[in-house]
Parts: C-alpha cells; sequence; structure tokens
C-alpha cells in the first residue's frame, strides 16, 4: 500500500468536494473529509496515478491557467461545431491523425486525452505510448506536429508544468 497516493487523492478529492459545494459549513466539511478518505484508502492503494503529484504554489496556478484554457478552448468549439452542424452543406473532413505528447506521466496524459476527448470535434481514440490517436471532425492537416499544436498544443504546455 503506498500511503502517498492515497494522501494525494485525499487531498485532491476533498478540494473538488470543497469546489462542488462551494460551502465552509462544519457538517459540509465533516462529510467530505468522511467521503475523501473512504474513496482514497479504498482505490489510492491500487493506483500508481497519485503519487507523483507535488501539490506545490506552482502546480496550483498552473492547474487554475490549464481550466481557464480548457474553458475558453472548450467554448470556442462548441461554437465551431455548433456551426458546422448548422450550415446544410455540413463542409467536414472527419479523419483519425496521430499526435505524438511530451507528456510523460501517466495522469498528465490521461487528462490531456480526456481535455481533447471533451472539446467538441474531437475524440481520443487510442493512447500507445507517446502516441494520441484523435478523431477530429475536421481535420485541417495530416502533419502529424501542424495536428499536435492545432490539437494538444495548448493543453500539453500547461500539463506539462503541472505534471511532468
Amino acid at each position: 500500500m503506498n500511503i502517498r497516493n492515497i494522501v494525494n487523492l485525499f487531498v485532491l478529492l476533498f478540494l473538488i468536494w470543497l469546489m462542488l459545494t462551494g460551502t465552509l459549513e462544519p457538517v459540509s466539511i465533516a462529510v467530505g473529509l468522511l467521503l475523501a478518505a473512504g474513496l482514497s484508502i479504498a482505490f489510492g492503494k491500487n493506483s500508481m496515478v497519485f503519487g507523483k503529484l507535488r501539490f506545490t504554489p506552482k502546480m496550483f496556478y498552473y492547474t487554475f491557467l490549464y481550466l481557464v484554457v480548457f474553458g475558453w478552448e472548450l467554448i470556442k468549439s462548441n461554437f465551431k461545431v455548433a456551426l458546422l452542424v448548422i450550415n446544410p452543406k455540413l463542409p467536414i473532413n472527419p479523419g483519425i491523425i496521430k499526435v505524438k505528447t511530451k507528456l510523460k506521466s501517466p495522469m498528465g496524459r490521461m487528462i490531456l486525452a480526456n481535455s481533447v476527448t471533451l472539446t467538441p470535434g474531437t475524440l481520443t481514440i487510442d493512447i500507445i505510448g507517446d502516441t494520441f490517436y484523435i478523431h477530429w471532425i475536421d481535420v485541417k492537416t495530416l502533419d502529424p506536429e501542424e495536428a499536435g499544436r492545432e490539437i494538444i498544443g495548448k493543453f500539453e504546455k500547461y500539463l506539462e508544468v503541472i505534471y511532468g
């Protein structure tokens, strides 16, 4: 059993609880502590992803920046896909592209894959090593480096600082 995994998962879950509830009432804090502790003990002992997290001011700062960038990209891509849908000719060029990532940590890669999938118009199909296979609703380039900059570049630079 890796205590660091459990502690990091506990801190992460409790912070998420505080953000979601938006209250510092004693009952809410107690429930959050119990839930975070129970889930951390149940799932943290078997996970190797959370042990490498380092809770530093720099990590929190870059996480905030990442969430702002992700939110903006989410809004932009929603409008792009909506415009494609309402266009009667549907000028799309769907395809699967292969993109390499610089991220080394499993947690960073997982968050990157989920960010790509949550952004309308793209879907992470598979990850093999440092290569992501992504379905793109409107392929603008077949060059893997250019496609990487277009799809994952905005997210990757923040995740690289947070997770390495």
